[in-house]
């Protein structure tokens, strides 16, 4: 029998430092009902991501901030259980910020952000989740746009075992670069080694980094795509070559801190060697999402481009499986999965 209980965690105070899952409010609301013009879509899988620590503070952002008492936002994959709306049917798999909650009802200002996903599945469902996603997105716009990479230039990824790190790698492999990746254990240099292809990887938890880094980039550092900043930041400016690009992307090293967090202290390289350095969001290239989404299938189906998944059972594991984010222990894209796929 269905229950008629939506379950929901939202927002209970602004962390500070590490995310607690004291941040986190349990509640239990009544399912709604779609009205006219209304759809009521019952959620499958939740994506948890970095951003989600941006999401939780008051600090300057690209998207207004969860605000306390508010559902947590969470980009979601789920199917439509009823329809008020003519362009939506009862069974259509969509996508969109629906939340941390076993059901989101989408009125007819929020229907422009609802994504339909294509039927039948070429792919497993779980792949909109990350490469066919806006994971996937982020590292196709991030390293081609801004990286630029030509054949036989290096290519350095941080965070390079997690859902956007990997990818790039695995592109810049497509696109014919050296690609050396920084990760935080044996287990994962091993992974993106034998499993994707890398030429090199660095366990910075282990190695001296900046000898490593030369020693993994004998000709220089041409594009760094970052996603962590700090130390590592640091060690790649000592290794970039003339007119290096570095993709901006995420700086995860420095969401927890509670203090002002120090600029990168060889920055004069930046002058020196006529660095370009860019950040990004990946709603920049919204417009031109499908043309990624066309490429990355065709290098999946061509077994280009490979991805790795930990999937969390349950919506009320969601407040502990965050935190994995930030203490090094998955490896690809983290998911929670709510309910049955269909």
């Amino acid at each position: 029998m269905k229950s008629s209980i939506n379950r929901q965690w939202r927002l209970a105070s602004r962390p500070v430092g590490d995310i607690k899952v004291s941040d986190f409010e349990y509640r239990e609301e009544p399912i709604p009902t779609a009205k006219d013009g209304e759809i009521l879509i019952r959620n499958i899988y939740l994506s948890l991501d970095p951003t989600h620590r941006i999401w939780m503070s008051d600090r300057p952002q690209y998207m207004p901030p969860v605000e306390i008492g508010e559902v947590m936002r969470g980009l979601v994959l789920g199917i439509v259980e009823e329809s008020k709306n003519p362009n939506f049917q009862r069974g259509d798999l969509v996508s969109g910020l629906l939340g941390w909650q076993d059901y989101a009802l989408i009125t007819t200002g929020n229907l422009p952000y609802i994504t339909k996903i294509p039927q039948p599945l070429t792919v497993p469902l779980t792949a909109f989740m990350a490469v066919l996603s806006f994971i996937g997105c982020t590292a196709y716009f991030g390293l081609l746009d801004i990286g630029k990479p030509q054949p036989g230039e290096t290519l350095v990824v941080s965070a390079a075992s997690g859902a956007v790190g990997s990818l790039v790698g695995q592109i810049g492999k497509i696109k014919g670069c050296r690609v050396v990746g920084i990760t935080s254990s044996d287990e994962k240099c091993r992974y993106l080694l034998e499993e994707l292809g890398f030429d090199a990887a660095i366990n910075y938890k282990t190695a001296d980094l900046s000898p490593a880094l030369a020693a993994s980039c004998p000709n220089g550092i041409d594009i760094y795509f970052e996603n962590v900043g700090g130390e590592i930041l640091d060690a790649v400016l000592t290794q970039v070559n003339l007119n290096a690009r570095i993709s901006l992307c995420g700086l995860i090293s420095t969401y927890n801190a509670e203090k002002p967090v120090p600029g990168p202290y060889n920055f004069s390289q930046i002058l020196m060697k006529r660095v370009l350095i860019k950040g990004f969001i990946v709603t920049d290239y919204v417009s031109q999402w499908d043309l990624a989404f066309r490429e990355m299938g065709q290098w999946i189906q061509q077994g280009k481009l490979k991805y790795q998944q930990e999937i969390v059972q349950g919506l009320e594991n969601a407040p502990t499986a965050i935190l994995k984010l930030f203490n090094s222990e998955k490896m690809g894209k983290l998911i929670v999965q709510i309910s049955e796929q269909p």
